[in-house]
C-alpha cells in the first residue's frame, strides 16, 4: 500500500492536484505484493518560465524507485513520470527474476508482470558549487552484485553508486564512464 508525501514549491498543492497524483501513482501498486508498504515522496516545482518539474521517489527495503520529469503541463508531467516508473519496475523485475529465479529477495516485493518492456531512467543535472557540500545523505549499504548496483544507480539517475559486494562483503563503487560504459572501484 502506498502512502503519499506530496510537496509543492512555488505551487499550492490543491485537492485536484493531490487526487491526480495519488490516482496515477497508485496504479503502481499492482506491481507490489499485498504486504509491501511504501511512501511515495512527490515534489512538484514550478519555475519562472512556467515549466513544471515533478519528482517521485519511492524508497523501499531493497529498492529505491525514482524518476523526474519536466513539462509545461503539470498533469502531463505526472502521467509521463508514472510511465517511467512502470518501465523501471518492469526492467528491474525482469533482470532480477532472470538472475535470481530460485532466490527470494528483491523480486519478492513485486507481483507478477506478464510483459516486460525496457525504458531509460531519467537523468537529472544539478548545478553545484565547487568544493561545497550542498547535501548530505545517509543510507544503509545493501549487499548486492555489480549488475544490481548498476541497475540501482540507473534507476536513481546518478552517475555512481556505493554498495556492499555480496560475494566479498567489501564496499565498492560502480560508476558510469564518459564513453557510456560502466566502471567498478573495489576497496581493500
Amino acid at each position: 500500500m502506498l502512502n503519499f508525501n506530496i510537496r509543492g514549491e512555488n505551487i499550492e498543492v490543491t485537492p485536484a492536484i493531490r487526487d491526480h497524483v495519488e490516482n496515477k501513482v497508485r496504479k503502481l501498486e499492482r506491481y507490489f505484493n499485498d504486504g509491501a508498504n511504501a511512501t511515495a515522496n512527490v515534489n512538484l516545482k514550478v519555475y519562472n518560465d512556467r515549466e513544471t518539474k515533478v519528482e517521485v521517489t519511492i524508497p523501499m527495503k531493497n529498492l529505491t524507485l525514482r524518476a523526474e520529469e519536466r513539462h509545461n503541463d503539470l498533469y502531463a508531467a505526472i502521467d509521463l513520470i508514472v510511465d517511467k516508473l512502470e518501465r523501471q519496475i518492469r526492467k528491474y523485475k525482469t533482470r532480477v527474476n532472470r538472475k535470481f529465479r530460485e532466490r527470494e529477495g528483491v523480486a519478492a516485493f513485486f507481483a507478477s508482470v506478464n510483459k516486460s518492456k525496457s525504458g531509460e531512467p531519467s537523468t537529472s543535472t544539478e548545478d553545484e558549487e565547487e568544493f561545497s557540500v550542498v547535501r548530505t545523505k545517509r543510507f544503509d549499504l545493501k549487499p548486492m552484485d555489480e549488475e544490481e548496483a548498476i541497475l540501482q544507480m540507473n534507476m536513481l539517475g546518478h552517475s555512481f553508486f556505493v554498495f556492499t559486494d555480496a560475494g566479498s562483503d567489501e564496499t565498492n563503487i560502480v560508476y558510469k564512464r564518459k564513453d557510456g560504459k560502466y566502471g567498478l572501484i573495489e576497496t581493500n
